[in-house]
């Protein structure tokens, strides 16, 4: 049985120069509304106390060099405006904050009747016309949108999202618990522990010394008044600095998305600790560990994978003591009586040994086989 979802597929570009001069356009331009839009919906709320639905035509009349970048980038920039404002007084997320050149250029288009597409090495963009591209994967399927983007090493990308099939994965009859941790990243029910890359740790020292030299190359440009944009050394510098980090990030998406399929392909139903990762990182002598261990991404990644290829995620309330709680006979053991440095114990109940992390992992799998049993009669209508 197959399924019609979103998919995005991310291409390397290799534009002209000419290209990359109207690309640097777009990402400015892009930025400008933002920014435009922003500073004068925050005045106009100061003065009014309402919302101001200003759009960016409003501004082509004084600011005309806007007509020169694809309008339907600049209409994406409203709508993303928009939903940024609506997260923040509906949802509580942080306010919108103001872009700076450099970080994150990006601008996104609309696939209209064929604007944008692809052959066998380039891809089509509104405004400027076929680019060298380099695919990784054949893409199959109808282009709904694409979102091109330079990374701080000055690479260039396009994430196109495609309205696409994707088959339904064969039922295995194997449902598993993960519990997830810094030590190893995860540990599953069957008792298999993933050891955790720790790609930024294996990195670090080459990272430190990177950014040493470029802080030094910083400090001579200042001493000489020059700019940084004007120093050779510098900028050269700037890149090395950044190439590091998208290596780390590059291994550790690699390693995410084969671990989540692998997962997702091999059993029904997966239960997961809902963890609050926002909450965690704020602690200074955990932050690092969890960003290098992306425990979110890890998450989002089952989450989509699931719905895509039928297979049910169920979340665990992140304050269920399934570290605690002996997964032989439900003995519940207080938090004195298993502090966070024992990692074996025995259920003074039972008497059964227990590995930490395993039985928090069984514990998991057995709450969230109820959990799925509950949502399916739910969905079968016979609740």
């Amino acid at each position: 049985m197959s399924k019609q979802v979103l998919k995005a597929y991310k291409v390397r570009l290799y534009p002209n120069d000419e290209q990359q001069v109207f690309f640097a356009k777009s990402f400015g331009c892009t930025r400008f509304i933002w920014n435009k839009m922003l500073s004068d919906k925050i005045d106009y709320y100061e003065a009014t106390k309402t919302t101001l639905n200003n759009t960016p035509a409003q501004y082509k009349k004084q600011f005309e060099w806007l007509k020169e970048v694809d309008s339907l980038a600049l209409a994406n920039v409203q709508q993303n405006l928009r939903s940024a404002y609506n997260k923040f007084f509906k949802q509580g997320s942080g306010f919108p904050r103001f872009k700076k050149k450099g970080i994150k250029d990006s601008y996104t288009t609309n696939n209209q009747k064929g604007t944008v597409s692809v052959t066998n090495n380039t891809i089509k963009l509104p405004k400027i016309g076929h680019i060298k591209a380099k695919f990784p994967n054949k893409i199959n399927g109808l282009i709904k949108s694409a979102t091109v983007s330079k990374t701080p090493s000055g690479k260039y990308f396009i994430s196109l999202l495609v309205e696409t099939v994707v088959d339904e994965l064969l039922k295995t009859h194997s449902n598993i618990g993960i519990d997830l941790g810094l030590t190893d990243f995860i540990v599953l029910s069957d008792g298999t522990k993933v050891a955790n890359p720790k790609f930024l740790s294996k990195l670090e020292k080459k990272l430190a010394r990177q950014q040493n030299i470029l802080a030094k190359r910083r400090e001579v440009a200042k001493k000489e008044a020059r700019n940084l944009s004007d120093s050779r050394n510098y900028q050269k510098q700037k890149i090395k600095v950044a190439k590091i980090y998208e290596k780390i990030t590059n291994a550790r998406k690699d390693f995410l998305h084969k671990l989540s399929f692998t997962i997702i392909k091999n059993h029904d139903v997966i239960a997961i600790e809902d963890l609050n990762v926002k909450g965690m990182v704020k602690s200074r002598s955990l932050a690092k560990a969890i960003s290098d261990s992306s425990w979110s991404s890890f998450i989002s990644m089952l989450t989509y994978k699931a719905e895509w290829y039928r297979k049910m995620l169920v979340r665990i309330d992140r304050w269920y003591p399934s570290s605690k709680t002996c997964s032989n006979c439900n003995h519940l053991l207080s938090k004195a009586e298993l502090p966070l440095s024992l990692r074996q114990w025995q259920c003074p109940s039972c008497k059964q040994d227990n590995d930490r992390d395993i039985n928090a992992s069984i514990n998991i799998l057995n709450a969230g086989l109820i959990m799925a049993t509950i949502k399916t009669v739910g969905a079968t209508g016979l609740a």
